[in-house]
């Protein structure tokens, strides 16, 4: 399958010294907080039509794509206000305030473990379950686009997250084995997906993934200012 950016890494750079052999980052919620934009876009929205949205009910879809959530957010709005917008203003109203609220910088940490990773020659990948236009044209204004060798998206596979398909296809771009790469998470069903790719995984909840069920990750941290190459390859050397 043609992929966004595929780059085939030669394993003769890398330092055979290490017993990892890649990093695989979601995007969203990892690389940028643009999920706190995305829930705080549509409360603001409900709040302006006299309507509530709580955090939990906007977390159990967190990590899993849906083609029609735009629809979805809309129909809740109209089950909850006698004045919502019709879909094309929920959506222009939506639009503005999430480009108004996203950061323009990564999460924390993760522009440092970048810098160590690419000092060690360790390829770094990008697996998200969102569509290629979202997080290759996000990863780019924001710095990242660049420094990692490929980013996977749902348009490169058939199945998207909790399937472990977007992982499987970020390794292979690699050249990696799988349970010598280690991925860095937030959600629950990205901890299945790369889980089920064979890969040793990092849970790095936030305030909407909190109460995600996390528990089969390998390592949970607060965030990415706690990762250092030592402490990945702590993680592979200890599980391979």
């Amino acid at each position: 399958m043609m992929g966004t950016m595929d780059v085939i890494v030669d394993r003769d750079v890398i330092d055979v010294r290490l017993h990892l052999q890649a990093v695989v980052l979601d995007f969203d919620g990892v690389v940028l907080d643009s999920e706190s934009a995305e829930f705080e876009a549509h409360r603001r929205i409900f709040e302006r039509y006299g309507a509530t949205l709580t955090v939990e009910e906007w977390t159990s879809q967190i990590g899993i794509y849906c083609e029609s959530q735009a629809t979805r957010w809309h129909g809740r709005l109209r089950e909850l206000s006698p004045v919502a917008p019709d879909l094309d203003s929920f959506q222009a109203e939506r639009s503005k305030l999430f480009a108004q609220l996203l950061s323009n910088h990564p999460m924390p940490g993760i522009e440092a473990l970048l810098d160590e990773l690419e000092g060690a020659h360790v390829p770094v990948a990008i697996a998200s379950t969102a569509p290629a236009l979202w997080v290759v044209g996000a990863a780019a204004r924001v710095g990242i686009g660049a420094r990692v060798r490929t980013i996977v998206s749902a348009n490169d596979v058939t199945r998207r997250k909790p399937a472990p398909d977007v992982y499987l296809e970020a390794v292979r771009r690699l050249s990696a084995e799988p349970s010598r790469s280690v991925a860095i998470e937030d959600s629950g069903p990205g901890i299945r997906s790369a889980l089920a790719a064979g890969l040793k995984t990092i849970a790095i909840p936030h305030r909407l993934t909190h109460g995600h069920d996390l528990a089969g990750a390998h390592l949970r941290v607060s965030s990415a200012t706690e990762l250092t190459l030592d402490a990945l390859e702590t993680l592979v050397d200890r599980n391979a």
